[in-house]
């Protein structure tokens, strides 16, 4: 009976573990298959086509160009590559204005003819109109070509305006280096503070001290993310921007502090655990040579413990990296370039929190933040690995 028992649990213990993987399989496969649709998206805005005249020799324009052309930046062809005549926007709105109501028929039946009036007789003209009034049965008119969304415009575009009109921008540098930024800052911040505590209390701490202070740091881990958040927004972000003289306190700076102090606490238990492993056979031989005390950290249980010590940087990255209320709420939240650390930025995180409510629902802004997803996935998953493989190196290869 005992060993039915212990069959029928070992059972469910190993379909609970396959269920288990399965399920973070699907997770990821769904992830990576929402991502990539992406770059089935056309340039422009779903559903709509641009239109030139006939006589133009432009055939298609990236959506870098679409919108330069659409905010008055780019205001000849010939900037293009094509003839020196000026450009002509023409949103569909419009049509409205040249004509009455009554010319269109009923239900707009003469709409397409209409539109197709204006771009016939104008040759310098980009028409922003809906797929459904494309006036394709008339020669003067040409629908510039229907161009995807590619892995340059999303990974090398330094715009993030997933609302532009008519071509949105998925440009992804200014998050992901407005991640890093902050990730980088707030370990070179944590990691002294981390390890200096981490040597306090496996060296020098009583062990009165150790017993009160060691679930004391713990417990900060389990603080919940918005309360960091609140703390940096209320303390941190005046004092920032009073100490430094800045515009406004919500700066990478300021995202910086609040992830090294979210940190700290993996930081400090991970490099702590790793130097009282140290053997006391090695601590002993070294004070027996004739080191001291300090001389016996910093150069005997510090190198054993360099493993673990690079595992809880890492994983304290790992922290950092994939933050998300703490860092929404006291960076700015800007999606621009990252040109200072004392100016607003925005991270991946923050920006798949902020916008996927507003998106919808297999659209290119809803795809474009699920692709986010996936390259957070992918830093993550970095780390994760470079974690384990230095934590499973022979302790003691640094002494």
């Amino acid at each position: 009976m005992r060993r039915f028992i212990e069959k029928i649990v070992e059972n469910i213990l190993r379909l609970s573990g396959a269920v288990t993987t399965i399920i973070i399989l699907l997770m990821v496969v769904f992830l990576f298959k929402e991502g990539f649709g992406l770059f089935n998206n056309p340039v422009v805005e779903r559903g709509h086509v641009l239109c030139v005249n006939a006589s133009n020799k432009i055939a298609y324009l990236n959506s870098k160009e679409i919108k330069l052309i659409f905010d008055g930046e780019i205001e000849n062809w010939n900037k293009l590559g094509g003839e020196d005549m000026a450009i002509e926007i023409f949103r569909f709105n419009e049509i409205f204005s040249r004509y009455s109501e009554e010319e269109f028929g009923n239900d707009y039946e003469k709409l397409p003819e209409k539109l197709g009036e204006v771009i016939s007789s104008t040759p310098g003209i980009i028409a922003f109109i809906p797929g459904q009034y494309m006036p394709s049965s008339m020669p003067k008119v040409k629908a510039l070509a229907d161009e995807k969304i590619g892995g340059a415009d999303f990974f090398g575009g330094k715009e993030w305006i997933p609302t532009s009109v008519p071509s949105p921008q998925f440009g992804v540098l200014p998050l992901v280096l407005g991640t890093l930024l902050v990730s980088f800052i707030a370990i070179l911040i944590a990691l002294p503070l981390g390890l200096g505590v981490a040597v306090y209390l496996s060296e020098l701490a009583k062990d009165r001290v150790r017993k009160i202070l060691k679930p004391a740091v713990e417990l900060l881990a389990g603080i919940p993310s918005v309360v960091y958040g609140f703390f940096g927004l209320v303390v941190l972000v005046p004092l920032v921007q009073r100490a430094l003289n800045l515009p406004v306190g919500e700066t990478a700076f300021t995202g910086s502090l609040v992830l090294a102090i979210m940190a700290l606490p993996t930081i400090i238990t991970v490099a702590e655990d790793a130097m009282r492993s140290t053997p006391s056979a090695m601590r002993e031989a070294s004070l027996a040579l004739g080191a001291t005390h300090w001389q016996t950290i910093y150069r005997v249980i510090i190198p054993y413990a360099s493993s673990g010590i690079s595992a809880a940087v890492i994983l304290g990255i790992g922290r950092a990296v994939g933050e998300t209320m703490a860092v929404l709420m006291v960076t700015g939240n800007a999606a621009v370039m990252p040109t200072s650390l004392f100016a607003p930025i925005r991270t991946i995180p923050a920006a798949i929190a902020a916008e996927l409510g507003e998106a919808p629902v297999g659209g290119a802004h809803y795809q474009a933040l699920f692709m986010l997803g996936c390259i957070l996935f992918i830093i993550t998953l970095v780390m994760s690995i470079a974690s384990e493989l230095i934590s499973k190196r022979d302790p003691g290869k640094g002494v």
